[in-house]
């Protein structure tokens, strides 16, 4: 019989947002106890491809979660636009998906309820407290936020409230820029159990040939021999703080 790792018998778990097959095997090395698939990280992530969902579910064994995104942006999306969402949801469940990710709004920052089935973009909305009972009334089983702020770390207060307002009747699942070095203090300050990070560093590129007067995207896009994946040591110091702190 394997025996789980000693967080693992703890209620905590980790969530790792992920956008190759690389980071999918480092983040189950690492101890992910779940991925959220996707691609396009600097945009904040978008619909993966069904050939890296097919890859990815061939490599990890614990589930893999895809988001549902057809661009970076707000989330509020026209009638083309969820028509995509509805293909890739099917897409994603023909390749093995376990479960799916995607937000959808009004144009007032209410959660639309037409279109929502999973999870639910959160940090977007008019009053949290108020769409939290929308979705445990729907029967949504989680929801991602950094609290309605730029960080989870900034939006501590609001993910508190609102993990208590929860009284699990869903799970609240902090994230945005949790690190090993604050993961302890959103732990502690906010009651939730669950997390969610990526836990990337850069590594070179195995390219030799280096054309410096070429790149393939914007000024502002990441650089082109550098490659961001999963952090194995990352994930488990950050798993290790967490274990520690309950």
């Amino acid at each position: 019989m394997q025996q789980l790792p000693g967080w693992m018998m703890t209620n905590i778990r980790m969530e790792v947002c992920v956008d190759s097959v690389e980071s999918a095997v480092n983040a189950e090395r690492g101890g992910a106890s779940r991925i959220e698939l996707c691609s396009g990280l600097m945009e904040g992530g978008i619909t993966p491809s069904s050939g890296l969902l097919q890859v990815v579910k061939q490599y990890v064994r614990i589930p893999v979660f895809a988001m549902i995104r057809p661009r970076g942006g707000d989330f509020l999306y026209s009638d083309s636009e969820i028509e995509v969402m509805k293909a890739d949801i099917k897409m994603a469940k023909a390749n093995g998906a376990d479960g799916t990710v995607f937000g959808v709004l009004t144009t007032d920052g209410r959660v639309n309820t037409e279109v929502c089935m999973d999870l639910i973009a959160f940090d977007m909305v008019h009053d949290p407290t108020t769409v939290l009972e929308c979705l445990i009334s729907m029967g949504f089983e989680r929801v991602l936020t950094s609290g309605c702020d730029s960080t989870a770390l900034e939006g501590l207060p609001i993910i508190k409230r609102l993990v208590e307002q929860a009284k699990q009747r869903i799970i609240v699942v902090p994230g945005g820029g949790i690190t090993e070095r604050n993961v302890q203090r959103i732990l502690e300050g906010s009651g939730a159990q669950e997390f969610h990070c990526s836990a990337r560093s850069s590594r070179d590129s195995s390219m030799k040939f280096r054309n410096s007067s070429v790149s393939m995207g914007v000024s502002l896009s990441a650089p082109e021999y550098s490659v961001k994946v999963a952090d194995i040591c990352r994930l488990r110091t950050m798993i290790s703080v967490a274990k520690d702190s309950v």
